[in-house]
């Protein structure tokens, strides 16, 4: 069972934009995490909304991998394996024999942290090295992309949960 980590903060009503975009996003992730929290191993991989596939655990991988993505891949450019492969797209939501909540939470942790570490020097206006074909993206879209992104799926999550265990809220 993962430990349930408590609620987080929400934006200061007073902050510049960098700290609004930051925060928000952090809260939206920290949502996660406690939607995860507190539930047996076996409700983390149960498709608990037919007919969606879709599991607490395959969401928080899924959420790792666009972490990966649009921080690491697009962002800073790094040469690392992308979480989508051509041949399965579906392959960062599903649980592989042999990975863990454990190890699940720990890899979006690990990818929050270099998502955390590649932005905290960079200028929202900064346009990503590895930018789509048809326009450029800055780190401000990449933020508010990833709050919509975190966001979406915390509706997804609470629909997972309420139906695990019947909580709801974050």
């Amino acid at each position: 069972m993962l430990p349930t980590p408590p609620p987080p903060d929400p934006p200061t009503f007073a902050a510049n934009e960098r700290q609004m975009l930051t925060t928000f996003l952090d809260q939206q992730r920290g949502i996660l995490l406690r939607k995860v929290g507190g539930l047996a191993p076996e409700q983390l991989v149960e498709a608990a909304v037919p007919p969606s596939m879709i599991t607490l655990l395959g969401l928080l991988k899924h959420a790792a991998a666009v972490e990966r993505y649009w921080f690491r891949i697009r962002f800073a450019g790094e040469d690392v394996l992308s979480p989508w492969a051509t041949d399965d797209p579906d392959a960062d939501w599903r649980i592989e024999p042999g990975e863990t909540p454990e190890a699940i939470r720990d890899l979006y942790l690990d990818e929050v942290a270099r998502s955390r570490a590649i932005t905290a020097g960079a200028s929202l206006d900064d346009v990503a090295a590895n930018p789509s074909p048809d326009r450029p993206v800055t780190l401000r879209w990449i933020l508010v992309h990833m709050i919509e992104e975190v966001a979406r799926h915390l509706g997804h999550a609470d629909l997972l949960r309420e139906r695990l265990d019947g909580v709801t809220g974050d």
